[in-house]
């Protein structure tokens, strides 16, 4: 397979932060005895890049990671039937073992990126991890509703932290070009494989075993990754001096963004003029105002500001944030119409999934192609409009009387390729041009995006649906064609970024924070 081939340094720009070094540009080789140039030594390999042999355990500590993250955002879907009817709980407590672990993942992504930044990925990752598969071990036992919602907001935590780690090690391994963008199509491919069969091994677990294993089957997985990452995976030399954690930052960000993706969850049953929802939102964008004055005059912070006068990095982000409020249509209200309507099992429902599944996976392993010969700003559109078609495609065809072969497998390919050439594409340019000290950051940056745009999806979209008569499959419909909208529209935002020769620029001189 192409991805575990340790790339070729040879002509590949690398884009450290000026702040590392001033020149990225290669220098002739002088000549040696027979007056051809001298070969390259190892050592002339970008700073952070993966040495031949050593590729595997990243891919593996990369992809695994970030298949775990993503899964557990949908594989407890499934379950929450039987936890409510074995735990007796109520429908505010079975809200909350759903918003506990989107919140503290939330709010916890960019202190996440930045520890990676500041101890390095291997400790964070291993640290994250940790977390995760114990909070799994806790849920999974928990005998209450308290505990549950407990550990759950603990997975978020550990999520969080694990999340920048698996696009950092990518970015920090592979130099910019042709390689780095197959491994993150390969990454956006199996995030979206983890959310794609989520509901499938939920449904298998719950039904063959108990909602229980929901949870515990992260324990085992966790500690064989665990395993292979602490003996395998090389931990990044930094410099002696290691920058103090800005802990006014973090306090400030992390508070911020939980309370305005609290607040955005909350306008689905209050809407959003209710105190409930509007308090917390206004909180949150006060303290991230306050983020970015603390950032602004700190002498180390936790997200610096120049990053964004990177424009790959400002606009990507821009574009992943609106683009993903419309991505999320795809698995949410799919689900609810195959289950809703359709009347189809959750192990059905997860089977029905399978052609977004290969569609993306498939998707992913072209769009580095196509995009080297006709452009990353150009690809960008065409999986944007791609998406969007097929939600178009989709709000056309969901009635009562659907069936697999005209309501779901039609629409899923032009649906689930766009949305894995796009989603590939917007990652790989949001984390150009930005030096290795702040791979982490941008990682968390990315993923924050993401997240974000997913909580406002949910909420504008099921407003949609909701706001109009007929039957659920009718508000189903509505939400498609909203996402298909909204998906076109982000794509107005392409020609903003950067060109590809033109995005690989760090920024240079002395810039302050």
């Amino acid at each position: 397979m192409a991805l575990m081939t340790t790339p070729d340094a040879t002509g590949t720009t690398d884009t450290a932060d000026a702040a590392d070094t001033a020149d990225t540009t290669h220098t002739a080789e002088p000549a040696g005895p027979t007056g051809s140039p001298r070969s390259r030594a190892p050592a002339a390999a970008p700073a952070g890049a993966a040495l031949p042999g050593r590729l595997w355990p990243v891919l593996l500590a990369s992809y695994i990671g970030q298949f775990l993250v993503v899964l557990d955002v949908s594989v407890v879907n499934v379950a929450l039937p039987s936890m409510r009817d074995d735990l007796a709980l109520s429908g505010t407590a079975l809200q909350w073992v759903v918003n506990g672990y989107a919140l503290t993942f939330a709010g916890f992504l960019l202190l996440g990126g930045r520890l990676s930044d500041l101890f390095g990925p291997k400790r964070v990752y291993l640290a994250g991890l940790g977390l995760f598969a114990a909070a799994s071990l806790a849920g999974g036992l928990a005998q209450n509703d308290a505990l549950l919602i407990a550990a759950r907001a603990a997975q978020g935590i550990g999520a969080a932290f694990l999340a920048p780690v698996t696009l950092s090690l990518l970015t920090r391994a592979l130099p910019e070009g042709a390689a780095r963008t197959r491994a993150i199509a390969a990454w956006t491919a199996v995030g979206a494989a983890g959310g794609a069969t989520g509901g499938l091994i939920g449904g298998v677990l719950t039904d063959l075993a108990s909602w229980r294993w929901v949870l515990l089957i992260n324990v085992p997985i966790g500690v064989a990754v665990g395993a292979v990452v602490l003996l395998w995976l090389r931990e990044q030399h930094r410099g002696a001096e290691r920058p103090a954690l800005d802990l006014p930052g973090a306090v400030l960000v992390t508070g911020g963004v939980g309370a305005v993706a609290y607040g955005i969850t909350e306008t689905e049953s209050a809407g959003w003029t209710a105190g409930s929802a509007l308090l917390p939102v206004l909180a949150g964008l006060a303290a991230l105002a306050g983020f970015v004055a603390v950032e602004a005059r700190s002498a180390q912070p936790l997200m610096p500001l120049r990053l964004f006068r990177i424009r790959a990095v400002a606009v990507g982000n821009v574009v992943t944030l609106v683009s993903m409020v419309g991505g999320f249509a795809m698995w949410y209200f799919l689900t609810l119409y195959m289950q809703t309507v359709l009347g189809y099992s959750a192990i059905r429902t997860g089977l029905a999934f399978l052609p977004h599944t290969a569609a993306l996976i498939l998707a992913s392993q072209f769009a580095p192609r196509l995009t080297a010969r006709f452009g990353s700003r150009t690809m960008t559109v065409v999986g944007g409009l791609l998406t969007a078609g097929g939600f178009l495609w989709q709000a056309a065809v969901l009635d009562t009387d659907g069936t697999f072969a005209s309501a779901i497998l039609g629409p899923a390919l032009p649906m689930a390729a766009g949305m894995a050439v796009l989603m590939a594409l917007l990652t790989d340019v949001s984390t150009s041009g930005v030096g290795e000290r702040d791979a982490g950051g941008v990682s968390g940056l990315v993923n924050t995006s993401r997240q974000i745009g997913a909580v406002l999806g949910l909420a504008i979209l099921g407003a949609v649906a909701s706001g109009g008569a007929g039957g659920p499959e009718d508000g189903y419909a509505r939400a498609f064609l909203a996402a298909g909208v909204i998906t076109a529209a982000s794509m107005l935002l392409v020609p903003f970024l950067p060109r590809p020769g033109k995005r690989t620029r760090s920024v240079t001189g002395p810039v302050p924070a």
